[in-house]
Parts: structure tokens; sequence; C-alpha cells
């Protein structure tokens, strides 16, 4: 296991201590990746682990039925670095949904977005989020479904819970093939992709091609924008990571391998 950075760690641990995975939050992100190691019993490279920032995701419909919430969220900020600061939303909206120090590192907080793009530029209040409101994402819903707990290594050890690392691996497949290919988007579809390809390579070693698919087949069947995100994001992995994904795809149970569109097949 690979310990998180100082602030890294200590963010998460003052959101666990608040309560936030108590209210079902899920930390997704690099943040999240770099649990994988100790989950799967696997040697991560330093280089697809670094990060400046922490990503934060809870349900709306989890956010407004469960009465409770955090403290108030820039005060337990703050108790960390006090020049932790709201990021003003570009939309106007009186509360944010990202905070950011004097250095740059930055917390933000995300929610599903299952409406029209109508919201995509509108944060969603999140009763349970201590005044934070919270960025609506196209996808996420797949990502946070059915999340695992585990441990962020930080101090004594700080028990979280992260996406399901099979519906990361494709998730991240997704996210890559929005993101544009100039700037610093390109330096994050490369991560993207990095993360990607070393999780199926895991999933691979560890015995766990059967989850990969299953989840992918419930990628695949939400329609045809999803195939064309997951066949462009396919498409920039290199030879090795494509062949693992296509390995994993491919074995392990036959019931759910004999269901797999390969996405690197052309479109019918």
């Amino acid at each position: 296991m690979i310990a998180a950075d100082t602030m890294t760690g200590d963010v998460v641990e003052a959101l666990a201590a608040g309560g936030f995975f108590r209210l079902r939050g899920v930390l997704v992100g690099t943040v999240a990746f770099q649990t994988y190691s100790g989950l799967l019993g696997v040697r991560l490279p330093m280089a697809a682990i670094l990060t400046g920032d922490a990503n934060i995701a809870q349900d709306h419909a989890v956010s407004c039925e469960v009465e409770d919430s955090l403290p108030p969220i820039l005060d337990l900020l703050q108790g960390i670095d006090p020049s932790f600061r709201a990021v003003p939303h570009r939309s106007g909206a009186a509360a944010s949904s990202a905070f950011q120090t004097r250095s740059g590192y930055r917390v933000e907080f995300l929610t599903p977005n299952r409406g029209t793009d109508d919201y995509l530029d509108q944060p969603a209040e999140m009763p349970t989020l201590g005044g934070a409101s919270a960025a609506p994402l196209r996808f996420l819903d797949f990502l946070i479904r059915d999340p695992v707990r585990t441990m962020l290594l930080h101090k004594s050890g700080v028990p979280v819970t992260v996406p399901d690392p099979s519906r990361f691996a494709v998730h991240k497949l997704i996210v890559a093939s929005r993101r544009h290919a100039d700037g610093q988007s390109a330096v994050k579809r490369a991560k993207d992709i990095r993360q990607a390809a070393l999780l199926f390579e895991a999933l691979l070693q560890t015995r766990r091609a059967s989850d990969l698919a299953l989840v992918y087949n419930e990628a695949w069947e939400r329609g045809s924008s999803w195939q064309s995100a997951i066949r462009a994001g396919a498409a920039m992995l290199d030879a090795r990571g494509r062949g693992n994904f296509a390995t994993c795809l491919t074995t392990g149970s036959k019931e759910i391998a004999e269901n797999v569109v390969l996405p690197f097949e052309a479109s019918p």
C-alpha cells in the first residue's frame, strides 16, 4: 500500500470523522485509485497515483433523504488549512461545490446527473454536505453504484468507501473519451487510460475478470452513447492494455463472457 500525501490524508480523515462515509459518501478519483493496491493485493506505480486534489461523491437522493449532515464543510476544511476558500461557481450559485487552498489543493463534491444537460452547469443542493453543493456529472451513477469498503493508508488508517475497481476501470475509459486532446485535458486523459490499463491487468492477475465483464456489460447495455464512449476510450489503450482488457472480458464466467461485445470490433 502507498500512503496518501499529508493534505489528502488529513482531508479524508476529517471527512470520515465528520460522518461522510456513514452518510453513504464515496471517495472517487485518483485518491480512490491509490486504495486499490491494498484492496487487490497488487503494487501500483506512484506515477499513476500522485494527485493534487480530492474528489468526493454522493447520490443526490441519499443527500435529500438522510436526516443528518456533516459539520459546516468550510469550517472542517479550514481546520486542516486556514487558507481553504469556497471556489465561486461559474453559474453564480450561492453554494459552492469546490474548495481550494492558497497553494492550489482542491476538494470538489460531485453527484450523478441523471436528468437533462440543462443541469450540467447548475450545482445541486446537498443537505448532508454541511453547506456545500455538488457538481452534477454524467456517468457518475455507474461509478458509485455498489461501492466497497477499504482503507486509506494515513496515520493509523482511515476507513473509506470507494468505487468497485471494475467500475472504476470502465468509467475511466468513458471519462477519457470525453476529454480534449490538448493542454491539461490531454494529461488527465493519459492518466485516465493509464489507471484503467493498470486495473485491467490487476483484475486479470487476481482472477477477477468476471467482475469486470459483468460491469462492462452493464455499461454497454446502457445504450449507444455509452458504447461510443467505451469504444473511444478503449481505442486509446496500448497493445498490452487492449490485450488485458479483451482477456478479462472473454475469460472467467462463461455465462457472462458469451454475452460480451468487444469494444474493439467495428460498429454494426
